[in-house]
């Protein structure tokens, strides 16, 4: 399995923590989200990485060729052109072997999730993506039938964690990385066009979005090394 990394995103919700630094650079418990989030894909076994950037797009590459890493890292630069999660995935696709599955996870995400289940449920289901949820309060909620198959938006239904597996296969599904797009709009897309877009539901509990102030400040009251 391979990575990628989202952390081209403006962190405007952070500020004025990201007045000066990409939000990937932002600090907690002492160490960077984006440090922490590699260190997270190393765990799982990942050795190949690819980080996108955009916002402060010079210091995302100074504090990467600064460190000794374990996987290979390269970058995708969407310094032209901010992609959002879709674009940003499409336009990543070349770095990539095509021929492993591709753990994607959002920089301002902490989690227990044990990312190799994830892609285990992945296989074992025959999907085309497979999207952590969990159930918790959340304006945009996603609905999956009985089979556990993505079908639309609800205003019941379980909440997107900001970490996927995906198919190499998914690149040739997705629009072209000339302008920006949502890619769960895709996945519903795709969904509705016969693809399987599955779930792998984890506890709420040992997963957190620190892309704000708040939770930022809860994120100190988790045992981090």
């Amino acid at each position: 399995m391979e990575g990628f990394i989202l952390a081209a995103g403006l962190g405007t919700r952070l500020r004025p923590l990201t007045d000066d630094r990409p939000k990937a650079l932002v600090e907690v418990g002492g160490m960077t989200l984006l440090e922490r989030t590699i260190h997270t894909l190393e765990a799982a076994g990942i050795e190949h990485i690819v980080v996108n950037i955009h916002h402060f797009a010079a210091k995302m590459r100074a504090f990467i060729g600064s460190h000794q890493w374990r996987a290979k890292i390269d970058i995708s630069d969407e310094s032209a052109m901010l992609l959002d999660t879709g674009g940003g995935l499409k336009k990543a696709a070349p770095l990539f072997t095509g021929a492993e599955n591709i753990l994607v996870h959002n920089v301002d995400i902490l989690s227990e999730t044990d990312l190799r289940d994830v892609e285990r449920k992945h296989e074992a289901d025959g999907n085309m993506a497979t999207l952590c949820v969990s159930r918790r309060q959340t304006k945009r909620l996603l609905e999956f039938d009985g089979e556990g198959r993505l079908v639309g938006r609800a205003e019941q239904g379980l909440a997107f964690s900001g970490i996927s597996v995906v198919s190499p296969a998914l690149f040739a599904l997705l629009p072209e990385a000339d302008h920006p797009y949502p890619v769960i709009d895709e996945y519903i897309r795709l969904g509705r066009e016969g693809q399987r877009i599955g779930s792998y539901e984890h506890p709420a509990n040992r997963w957190l979005d620190v892309g704000k102030p708040e939770t930022l400040e809860l994120a100190k009251q988790w045992n981090l090394s």
